[in-house]
């Protein structure tokens, strides 16, 4: 049997595109909310062939009004939520002696605050379903580098914040984890190598190929393989998993 209604941020692309995409099997609404309503209308549709029904909100989480905007808007349509998948946000890799104060305040607001913000938002909701909440950050968390210093410490941020939710969620029913994904194939993560294979002088097919090498993985992830981890999440078969911080890359970060 499909659970009733899941959250996706960030569904317009990569990650929560797949993300959203993987839970149509599970879920019989999912509802999905990024900026460019053009590329999510192309995830409704991708939705509705698997067979589900989608419902977009195009709005931009970095405002603390599209949190409730999101959040309201679900429970008058559907009156209830029984997950949230907060994977909105990509934080640029500048350089620890380079980012600006603003640059550094523009990175944490929608990855960090705007997850908060649905999060809190969705509460009572979530208590009322004992639903569940999954937060991505990444492996920039374990190992900080310099020269992504932002992405390190707002992973960081993620990880702890999550922490907090499944401590009151362990009182409330509501289970709560994060997820921390590798190098996965995004277009932002094929954006990146673009720019190292023309500092290299390099093709692009040559970056991609020469990456895995350098970091330590056999290959490159793809955003199916973190949709089908986080549907895991939040199924029923997991509900007793929560409070943890799921890592996800291929080996990058060894934990053994």
């Amino acid at each position: 049997m499909k659970q009733p209604v899941a959250i996706v941020t960030g569904a317009s692309q990569g990650i929560g595109r797949a993300t959203a995409i993987r839970l149509a099997q599970d879920f019989e609404v999912v509802v999905i909310s990024a900026r460019n309503r053009e590329n999510l209308s192309a995830t409704a549709g991708e939705i509705e062939k698997a067979g589900a029904k989608a419902h977009l909100i195009a709005a931009d989480l970095a405002s603390p009004a599209a949190a409730k905007l999101l959040v309201e808007e679900t429970i008058a349509k559907f009156e209830r939520i029984d997950a949230v998948l907060n994977i909105a946000g990509a934080v640029p890799g500048i350089d620890l002696m380079e980012m600006t104060d603003d640059q550094w305040v523009q990175g944490a607001e929608l990855k960090l605050h705007g997850a908060r913000r649905v999060t809190i938002h969705a509460w009572e909701a979530l208590k009322k379903s004992r639903g569940s909440v999954v937060f991505i950050s990444g492996t920039a968390a374990l190992e900080p580098k310099a020269g992504t210093a932002a992405v390190a410490v707002i992973n960081a941020a993620i990880n702890a914040l999550a922490k907090g939710f499944a401590e009151k969620g362990v009182r409330d029913g509501v289970q709560v984890n994060s997820m921390l994904p590798g190098a996965i194939l995004t277009q932002r993560r094929r954006s990146m190598l673009e720019k190292a294979a023309a500092q290299q002088q390099i093709t692009l097919e040559a970056a991609i190929e020469q990456f895995p090498e350098k970091v330590g993985i056999a290959r490159l992830g793809t955003p199916e393989e973190i949709a089908n981890l986080i549907a895991y999440l939040v199924s029923p078969g997991a509900r007793w998993l929560t409070g943890t911080a799921i890592r996800m890359d291929g080996g990058e970060v060894r934990g053994v």
